[in-house]
C-alpha cells in the first residue's frame, strides 16, 4: 500500500473535488493514514504579551510573538493541538532562582525611577550607590509593564514544564520564553527573567536528568552558568564565539566544574555557517549526546537569530534548517519544552516558529502563508522565502574545523561515561500548583499546609508518597 502525502490530491485533479494542495490551512502530514501514536502538544501564548515595547530603536520586538500566534490560528495550528493562556508567574515563584533584592527592585522599576536611580548614583561613592542590577543599560532598558511582560513569559514556562511534569502533554510550546541570557542577579542581553531555568527547576522534580539545548546564535550563557555544576542538566549551545560577539563565552575549553565537569557541551561556531554544514553537525551532536546522557526530558531553545539575514546574526540558516533540528530532537520522543530566544527580522521570526510548530504538531501547512490582519509584513507571502545569495555571509567554518571540533565534543562525551546515577526521594510541595487549572485550589491547599505546619501537624501524611529523583 501506498501511502500518500499532503502534496497528493485525494481522489482527483478535477475542480470538482477539494484538492488539499491549495489549501492554506494545516493537514496531517500522512494523508489518509492516521499515526498509530499522535504526540499530544500544547501550545502557550500569554494574553498580550506582544503588545509590550522595549523602545522604538531596540532590535528585540516582542510584536513578534503577535505576528506568530496571527499566522499559527491562521493555519489552523490550533486544531492540533491543546491552546493555553497561562496566568503570570509570581515574585514567589520567579525567586525560585533569582535573588529576591533583584526581583524587588525589577517589579518596581519604571522609566522614570530608574532615571532618578542613575542622577542620584551620579552624586553618590561607588560603595553607596544603588544597585540597578544593569537595568537601563543599552541592552536592557526599563519600559512600561516591564515586571508583567517578565511575569507572562515565564508563568507560560512554568505552566508548560508542570504540563509535562503530570504527563498531561508531550510536547510543550512558549515561543515567548527562552531568555537565556538573564543572570541570579542582573539583567543581561534583552533578558531579565530566566525562564528556561524556573521550568527546568520544575522538571528536576519529577525528573532525574534534563537536557537543554540552545539553538540561538548568541551563547545560552546564563541557562549554563545556573547548572554548571550539576550533573543532572546538561547543557548544550550551538552559537557564534569569537570576534567579541555577545556574550563572549561558550568556548570549546568550557566544560562545567565539580560534579558537573564535562556536562556542559559548547559548539562555538564562526560566521556564515550554511543548511548542510549545520544541520549535519548538529545530527551529529545531539545523537551521541542523548544516547550518551539519557535524559527524560529536553529543553529545547530555538533562536531565530541564527537565521540568514537577522539583524543581529551572521549565520545562513533556512527556516527549514532550523526546523529540521527541531524535527531531529522531536524523533527521540522524550518530553520535549520548547522555547524561543533570539530573532530580530520579525517577518522571518514568525515564519520560522509557525513552521517548527506545524513539525512539532505533525502536520503540513502551505507554502503560502494565511490571510492576517499583517499581511504587508510578509512580501511574497511565503513561508520559506529564498536567501538572497548576494546578502549571504561567507562560510568561515571550513570542513576540517567543524570535523575537529565534532571530534573534541565526541571525546568529552566519552569522558562523561554515561548517565549520572540518581537516588529518589519523597517529591516537594508545588511552588503554587501543578496546572493552571488548579491554581486556586492548589493556593488553598498550600495555605492549609501552612496553617498545619504552625499547628505542628505534618504536611502529607495523609497525601500518598510520591517520589523525585535526587543527584
Amino acid at each position: 500500500m501506498v501511502q500518500t502525502t499532503y502534496y497528493d490530491p485525494t481522489f482527483s485533479d478535477s475542480p470538482f473535488f477539494y484538492d488539499r494542495h491549495t489549501s492554506s490551512l494545516a493537514q496531517r502530514k500522512d494523508g489518509r493514514l492516521a499515526d498509530h501514536f499522535n504526540r499530544k502538544v500544547s501550545y502557550y501564548h500569554p494574553k498580550d504579551v506582544g503588545l509590550y515595547h522595549y523602545g522604538p530603536l531596540h532590535p528585540m520586538k516582542p510584536f513578534r510573538l503577535t505576528l506568530t500566534n496571527e499566522l499559527v490560528l491562521g493555519y489552523g495550528l490550533h486544531d492540533y493541538m491543546s491552546v493555553y493562556s497561562p496566568r503570570k508567574a509570581t515574585s514567589e515563584e520567579i525567586t525560585q532562582f533569582h535573588s529576591h533584592d533583584y526581583i524587588d527592585y525589577l517589579s518596581r522599576v519604571t522609566p522614570a525611577s530608574l532615571a532618578a536611580d542613575i542622577d542620584v548614583n551620579r552624586v553618590l561613592p561607588a560603595e553607596a550607590q544603588i544597585h540597578t542590577h544593569r537595568i537601563g543599560d543599552d541592552d536592557c532598558p526599563a519600559f512600561s509593564g516591564l515586571f508583567n511582560f517578565c511575569q507572562q513569559y515565564a508563568g507560560a514556562s512554568l505552566a508548560a514544564a508542570r504540563k509535562l511534569n503530570i504527563g498531561a502533554t508531550d510536547i510543550a510550546i512558549n515561543w515567548s520564553g527562552g531568555l537565556h541570557h538573564a543572570k541570579k542577579g542582573e539583567a543581561s542581553g534583552f533578558c531579565y527573567v530566566n525562564d528556561i531555568v524556573l521550568a527546568i527547576l520544575e522538571l528536576l522534580r519529577l525528573h532525574p536528568r534534563v537536557l537543554y539545548i540552545d539553538i540561538d546564535i548568541h551563547h545560552g550563557d546564563g541557562v549554563q552558568e545556573a547548572f554548571y555544576r550539576s550533573n543532572r542538566v546538561l547543557t548544550v549551545s550551538f552559537h557564534k564565539f569569537g570576534d567579541h560577539f555577545f556574550p563572549g563565552t561558550g568556548d570549546v575549553t568550557e566544560t562545567g566544574l565539580n560534579e558537573g565537569k564535562y556536562f556542559s557541551l559548547n559548539v562555538p561556531l564562526q560566521d556564515g555557517i550554511d543548511d548542510q554544514s549545520y544541520v549535519q553537525l548538529f545530527k551529529d551532536v545531539m545523537g551521541p549526546t542523548i544516547n550518551t546522557f539519557q535524559p527524560s526530558v529536553i529543553v529545547l531553545q530555538c533562536g531565530a537569530d541564527s537565521l540568514g539575514l537577522d539583524r543581529l546574526g551572521s549565520f545562513n540558516l533556512s527556516i527549514k534548517a532550523h526546523g529540521e533540528c527541531v524535527g531531529f530532537i522531536k524523533q527521540f520522543n522524550l518530553p520535549l519544552l520548547v522555547v524561543g530566544g533570539g530573532g530580530y527580522r520579525q517577518s522571518s521570526v514568525s515564519r520560522c516558529w509557525t513552521y517548527e510548530t506545524s513539525v512539532l504538531a505533525g502536520v503540513s501547512i502551505s507554502p503560502t502563508l494565511p490571510t492576517t490582519l499583517y499581511n504587508g509584513y510578509f512580501p511574497g507571502m511565503e513561508l520559506h522565502p529564498t536567501l538572497n545569495n548576494s546578502h549571504l555571509i561567507p562560510n568561515k567554518n571550513t570542513y576540517a574545523d567543524l570535523e575537529a571540533l565534532k571530534r573534541k565534543i565526541h571525546e568529552q562525551l566519552r569522558v562523561l561515561n554515561g548517565a549520572p546515577s540518581i537516588q529518589m526521594q519523597e517529591i516537594p510541595p508545588s511552588i503554587t500548583g501543578l496546572t493552571e487549572e488548579g491554581d486556586d485550589a492548589e493556593a488553598d491547599k498550600e495555605e492549609d499546609r501552612r496553617e498545619e505546619e504552625r499547628d505542628g501537624y505534618l504536611w502529607g501524611i495523609n497525601s500518598g508518597r510520591q517520589h523525585v529523583y535526587k543527584r
